[in-house]
Formats: C-alpha cells, sequence, structure tokens
C-alpha cells in the first residue's frame, strides 16, 4: 500500500509550484478539459436534468445498498462468475494474490483502476514473483517512472513530452537509440509495439468498474484506448476490483450515468469503449476468460454511510472536480500525497486514511464552489470539506495560533452587540488613518518612499491653494455647508501593505471608547481641513459613531 505523504502537503504544494516542469504541464492541459466540457454540456440541453436523475440513481442505490448487494451477488454467481467479499485492503490484496497463484500466473496485465492503486496491488504481486504490466498509457509510463497517479482519468498529467521521450529512451533500451519522436503518435506506437506482446502472454488481466450492475451481475468500464478490452478478453482469468459505492440498480440507471459521466470528464458524448462484461465464457462464446472473479471492496466505506459523509459515495470518477479546481490546477495532483487528489480527493481521503493523516486536504480549497457546480452527480463538495475541517478543529488537530483566532472570533460572533461594536471601532480606525494619510504626512519607519503615496497637494514651487466653496466646472458645490466630508479612498494606504501613516496631531493613541474614536475622528478632520484652508465645517450635534441627531 501507498505510503500517504499528505501530512506535508504544504510542502509538496511549495515544490509544485517551484517546478517548472509541472507548471508547464498544468498550462498546457488544464485549460482543454474545461473547453471540452463546455462544449460537451452546451450540446445536451437536457444534461442539468440529468444531473438531477444521476443524483437521485445513486441516492436510492446507497439507501437500499445491502439489497443491491445481494441481488448483484446472486447474479454474478448465477453467470459462472465468483464473488470476493474484502473488508480491508489487506484481504483485497490476498484474494488478488490467491487467484493468480491458483491461476499459475507470472504476468498479469493491468487496466487503468484507481481502486488498485488504492490497494497498492502491484507491490504486493511484485514481492511475491508475479509481474504486473500496466496497459493504460497513461498508467503505463507512471509505472516505466515508479509514480503515483497524478489525475484519476489521465494518470500523466504532470508529464510533458520530453518527460516521455526521457522515460522511454532509458526503459526501452532494446530499440534503436536513434529514434525520433516527433509527435505523440510516435509515443504510441512504441507502446503498443512494447505492450502487444504482453498481452499475448498474460495469464490473469485485472480491471477495475466504473460501474456493477445489480440487474444482470455485470461490471462495466469505459475506456478510450482498447486496452481494457484486451486485459479482460485474452487471458486466462479476468478479476475485476471494485468498490462498494459502484453499485446500480439497472441497465437503464446505468445508461443515464453513462452520459453524464463521459460529458462531465473528457468532453466526450461517451467514451471510445464502455464494456459490458457478465460473467465467464459460455459454450459457443467466441472469446472471454475461463474464470471471472470480482473482488468488493469496503476498506472504509461502509462507515460513510448514515453519516454526513454519505454523499461523497456518489462520486463516479469523472475528475470535473479537480478539472476545475484552482487549488488543482496550481499543484497538481501529486502534491495531495495518495491515491485521490483535488477536492473529492480532500473528502475521501481523510475518510479512507483518517483525518489526522489528511488534515490538510479539506484546508487546500478557496471555496469557490466551481467542483459542486460541474459534479454531475452533485456532491456538495464544500459542505463536505466544512465537516472535516469541524472534525479537525475537534481532535485539536489544528495549529494553536489557528485555533486561538478562530476563538476569539467566535468569542465575537456569538455576541451581535460586541461584534458591531468592534467592526465599528475597526472602521473609524482605518477611517482616521485615511484622513491623516490624506495630509501626505507619513511615518519615519516608512521610509522616504512611503512619503510619495498619496501625492502630496502641496510642493514647495507650487503652494497649496485654498479650495473655495465656489462650484466646480459641473455646477456642484465643492463642500456644502454642513455636509460629509470628501469620500476617502476605498481602501485608504493604511489598510494596504506597507502603507505606513503618521497619526495627526491631538490623537496619541487609539482609543478604545466608541465616543472617544468617534471625537478623535471630528478633531483629526478640523485639523486636516485647517491645514487645506478649507475653513472648519459647521458642526451639527451627531449621536454616536456618527449617526446624525
Amino acid at each position: 500500500m501507498h505510503i500517504a505523504t499528505s501530512p506535508a502537503f504544504k510542502e509538496n504544494a511549495h515544490h509544485a509550484l517551484e517546478d517548472a516542469g509541472l507548471q508547464k504541464a498544468l498550462a498546457r492541459s488544464g485549460p482543454s478539459f474545461i473547453a471540452r466540457r463546455t462544449a460537451a454540456v452546451a450540446g445536451l440541453p437536457e444534461f442539468q436534468q440529468l444531473r438531477d436523475i444521476a443524483r437521485d440513481i445513486k441516492n436510492h442505490t446507497l439507501a437500499n445498498l445491502d439489497f443491491y448487494l445481494e441481488t448483484w451477488t446472486a447474479n454474478v454467481e448465477k453467470s459462472g462468475g465468483k464473488v470476493h467479499w474484502c473488508a480491508t485492503a489487506d484481504e483485497a490484496r490476498d484474494a488478488v494474490l490467491t487467484i493468480c497463484q491458483a491461476a499459475n500466473a507470472r504476468t498479469v496485465t493491468k487496466g487503468k483502476s484507481m481502486i488498485s492503486e488504492e490497494l497498492g496491488i502491484n507491490d504486493h504481486l511484485e514481492r511475491h514473483g508475479i509481474t504486473p504490466v500496466e496497459t493504460d498509457l497513461g498508467e503505463y509510463i507512471i509505472q516505466l517512472r515508479h509514480e503515483l497517479p497524478s489525475h484519476i482519468i489521465a494518470p500523466a498529467f504532470h508529464l510533458n513530452l520530453e518527460d516521455w521521450e526521457d522515460s522511454f529512451r532509458k526503459s526501452h533500451t532494446d530499440l534503436p537509440a536513434d529514434r525520433v519522436f516527433h509527435e505523440r503518435r510516435d509515443i504510441l506506437t512504441e507502446a503498443r509495439t512494447k505492450l502487444r506482446q504482453k498481452f499475448l502472454a498474460a495469464d490473469v488481466g485485472i480491471t477495475g468498474a466504473n460501474f456493477l450492475i445489480a440487474e444482470t451481475g455485470s461490471s462495466v468500464i469505459v475506456t478510450n484506448e482498447g486496452n481494457g478490452d484486451l486485459t479482460q478478453t485474452l487471458p486466462r482469468v479476468h478479476i475485476v476490483l471494485a468498490s462498494i459505492e459502484k453499485m446500480v440498480p439497472t441497465i437503464e440507471d446505468c445508461t443515464s450515468l453513462l452520459r453524464v459521466l463521459a460529458r462531465s470528464a473528457t468532453g466526450q458524448d461517451f467514451s471510445v469503449y464502455t464494456t459490458f462484461s457478465t460473467g465467464a465464457r459460455r459454450p459457443g462464446d467466441l472469446d472471454g476468460p475461463d474464470e471471472y472473479h470480482v473482488v468488493l471492496v469496503d476498506n472504509g466505506r461502509s462507515a460513510m454511510l448514515g453519516t454526513e459523509f454519505q454523499e461523497m459515495l456518489r462520486c463516479i470518477r469523472c475528475a470535473a472536480c479537480m478539472n476545475h479546481c484552482p487549488v488543482y490546477g496550481a499543484v497538481g495532483g501529486h502534491a495531495y500525497g495518495w491515491v485521490y487528489p483535488g477536492p473529492m480527493g480532500s473528502v475521501l481521503t481523510p475518510s479512507l486514511i483518517g483525518v489526522n493523516q489528511a488534515g490538510h486536504l479539506p484546508n487546500a480549497s478557496t471555496f469557490c464552489g466551481k467542483c459542486e457546480s460541474v459534479c454531475p452527480v452533485k456532491i456538495p463538495l464544500p459542505k463536505l470539506m466544512r465537516h472535516w475541517r469541524e472534525r479537525e478543529f475537534e481532535r485539536h488537530l489544528t495549529p494553536p495560533v489557528m485555533r486561538t483566532n478562530l476563538a476569539l472570533w467566535a468569542y465575537f460572533a456569538r455576541r451581535p452587540g460586541l461584534y458591531r461594536l468592534a467592526t465599528r471601532a475597526a472602521a473609524w480606525g482605518c477611517w482616521v488613518a485615511s484622513m491623516a494619510a490624506s495630509t501626505g504626512c507619513h511615518s519615519p519607519r516608512a521610509g522616504p518612499a512611503a512619503a510619495t503615496f498619496p501625492p502630496p497637494r502641496a510642493t514647495p514651487s507650487s503652494p497649496a491653494t485654498p479650495v473655495s466653496n465656489a462650484p466646480d466646472a459641473s455646477g456642484e458645490p465643492r463642500h456644502h455647508a454642513g455636509g460629509n466630508p470628501p469620500r476617502p479612498s476605498p481602501r485608504p494606504p493604511a489598510c494596504r501593505p506597507g502603507g505606513h501613516v503618521a497619526r495627526p496631531a491631538g490623537i496619541a493613541s487609539t482609543p478604545s471608547d466608541p465616543g472617544a474614536i468617534a471625537a478623535a475622528a471630528r478633531r483629526a478632520g478640523r485639523a486636516v481641513r485647517r491645514q487645506r484652508g478649507e475653513g472648519v465645517r459647521q458642526r451639527r450635534p451627531r449621536a454616536r459613531f456618527g449617526r446624525r441627531a
């Protein structure tokens, strides 16, 4: 099983931001996923209605999961297959190894499967003398480089053409060293040449499952390369790895989900290959495996049922959330430190390996809500990430400084009157600072550069001219008697980074009493107007906090 580096998310993200190759790959590939999905959705007017249907199908299935699991198991066995129920990752790995050893397997071909990555199947087989060969093109290059996938539908999302060429030259040393890779097609041709031999030599084929259909006992895979079909039909034994939430009631339900899956994932109406497998080869079949096994994995998912995280089990692994996520778009998938990256990983990973290991991930979000808006089954990912933040806070896993600041904010938030008082005091403080800044004075600590902002109204060569109350070119008086002072800038220099201003005369320190703040602000305003030669306004009676009587 892969060792999670999720606790080091901040360090991982820092390294990712400095990785020029990764940033190049993200900038090249990221926008294309978004554009293709947008075009595909625009071409299907009922897409939003299909999202509601897909959500309801998954909700119904999860609410009756025990019934559909039993129905599906009976139909698998009726068609000549065998189901291996595995509560943990260890049980699943042992089940796969036992099947392979019973078949005397030496070579195992594999289709792309995230549950296989979650279980660490490859490492487990290699330790027992069995060679696994990834046949999906992206998974193949990842295996050669001994890396984890960085994306759940595009495993090599983080690689550039030069990375592919370098890895192929290092791994395929039996091919001419002077061969040239002009374009991606050259890479694809070389990979096919190497993998064709593996397909023919494999004793066992392992695939994942996008869906399990209770009505027929079938498993469904969705691919664009055709490697999945070769993996499950050529070897003598076919093993399906699937987690319990992949269940759907009927073929009709499955096709409804397929309509939103491909459009959300790759912007296609349907994937190139959508394959339904039901049991072992029957008499008269032209191809197919002699044995059909399904390793059904729980690994913590049943614990999510009936909790606030149950909605995460609706996920159909389309990757739309990470394709649209600004955090994933900046740091890529490896920064998340485990199998599932992006917003869906920020919710699912803490459920599977614990919030103590993956507590940083729910915080790796801008909460822009884009992930929820594009999810084909309408999973409220921001809400679920907030739930994990609450769990993290309850278990005292957040840094002490963060806990202290949150506790201070909560103290004021629970007392509306005090909260309004504090925010008004802060607003008056900024206003006072802005009025002081408008005089052109600056703090000695700020240095000469600070004196140039805001620009002074007068210079030694052009003395300040008193501003009269005469109308300007628009016919409006500059300052109405008893009116409000000129509007300060929306964000005064004192509130900007590096904006140091001096405190006006007469204000030794920021007073804590609101009435004193108001009085100090009025004194500062009069001092500023005297300095500008505008005279002193006729002061009108005012209530506390500047409200007119």
